[in-house]
């Protein structure tokens, strides 16, 4: 069963002991807000589930995890199974939140209850350094499926999502390395609109080889998350957009991989 007047916070992490314990003291550091904390480590090899023994001693955060390495799918899948909250929120574990952020969604939430998914704004950091983002990638609200077939416009870090939507549009698929979240976005906004706080309250770091972001190849991933749409049930429009898609998602991975090798 779920608790309606809880929110769960899950926090995949692999390997990120320079930046764990930011992500979880932001989580900690919330204000008004009635909240579980759950930490779910694929098998670091760092320092990370040292960092953390302190957070599982004091009974501040729940820390699950696997003897093997299975991925950040899976890692946040096994989170949201694990949650009692009516409610999920993500922090990837290099971002952080400012410290009013789930007082200030789950107000914007109660007052709009159409939506069953919302995000808010977000700081970019990249190399140290503050950034704008580019006009591209600014976040929309409301039916935004179109324009999320050819940009990821959701962050992990920045959703607040009823547990519910997940029982309709599946959880993260796991057979995905990267481009896991485009591909559930595109799932929700399939059928759902999405709310937007229009305040900047998660500071996003970026720009780093380690992040999924960066992964070469990933075209190949967004392929397989577009084929997987079409076998759902969609309108002849929506059909054809995202079939116009693919077909450009396919020449821009064929390129890339010829290009890689040589």
């Amino acid at each position: 069963m779920t608790d309606p007047n809880l929110i769960s916070v899950v926090i995949p992490t692999w390997n990120r002991a320079w930046s764990i314990k930011r992500a979880v003291d932001s989580v900690l550091a919330q204000r008004e807000a009635n909240f579980e904390l759950i930490v779910v480590d694929d098998a670091s090899t760092d320092d990370t589930p040292s960092l953390l023994a302190p957070y599982v001693q004091e009974k501040k955060l729940t820390l699950l995890g696997s003897p093997s390495q299975r991925g950040v799918s899976a890692s946040r899948n096994l989170g949201i199974n694990a949650s009692q909250g009516a409610l999920i929120a993500f922090l990837d574990s290099d971002d952080e939140w400012l410290p009013n952020k789930l007082k200030a969604q789950l107000d914007y939430m109660a007052n709009n209850p159409q939506y069953l998914i919302s995000q808010c704004q977000e700081r970019w950091i990249r190399g140290g350094l503050r950034v704008n983002p580019k006009r591209k990638h600014l976040k929309k609200e409301g039916d935004i499926f179109v324009d999320s077939l050819s940009l990821c416009l959701i962050s992990p870090s920045a959703v607040i999502i009823k547990k519910s939507l997940f029982d309709e549009v599946g959880l993260f698929d796991e057979s995905l390395p990267a481009a896991e979240d485009y591909d559930l976005w595109l799932r929700v906004t399939l059928s759902h609109e999405v709310g937007l706080l229009n305040q900047e309250l998660v500071i996003r770091h970026g720009g780093r080889p380690d992040q999924l972001s960066s992964a070469p190849g990933l075209d190949k991933y967004r392929v397989a998350a577009l084929k997987k749409l079409l076998r759902l049930p969609l309108t002849a429009q929506k059909e054809q957009l995202v079939k116009d898609q693919l077909a450009r998602r396919e020449a821009i991975y064929e390129k890339g991989r010829q290009k890689r090798q040589g």
